[in-house]
């Protein structure tokens, strides 16, 4: 199944050049459709005319950042960091409403 998402330049381009591995989201209803093999194509924001097509090869599943984090990364300060990066996306009450997920992907092509 073919996903689509929408990323802000810094991890689309982390992601095109190999640098990110994993994507994080809320686990809401969009992305519990989500499967290991499904395919995801982000687009690059603003204009969404850059696309990267990559493959879903594992899905971390937690109740929050904190504790995907934890699970993923071993530096107490870059959790931390982690963590307070995703709170400028994503509120805890939503976070508390449906926890989080990892998306690890593996890039496919540029398009």
């Amino acid at each position: 199944m073919l996903h689509k998402m929408k990323l802000n330049e810094s991890p689309f381009e982390r992601i095109k050049n190999r640098t990110k591995t994993v994507e994080f989201r809320l686990f809401d209803e969009k992305r519990q459709q989500i499967k290991v093999g499904d395919q995801i194509e982000f687009s690059k924001l603003p204009d969404l005319k850059e696309k990267l097509l990559v493959d879903v090869s594992e899905l971390y599943r937690e109740e929050t950042f904190e504790e995907l984090f934890k699970k993923l990364y071993n530096d107490e300060k870059e959790i931390k960091r982690k963590v307070e990066s995703m709170y400028q996306y994503y509120s805890q009450d939503k976070e508390e409403k449906y926890g989080v997920i990892g998306i690890k992907i593996i890039l496919k092509n540029n398009r």
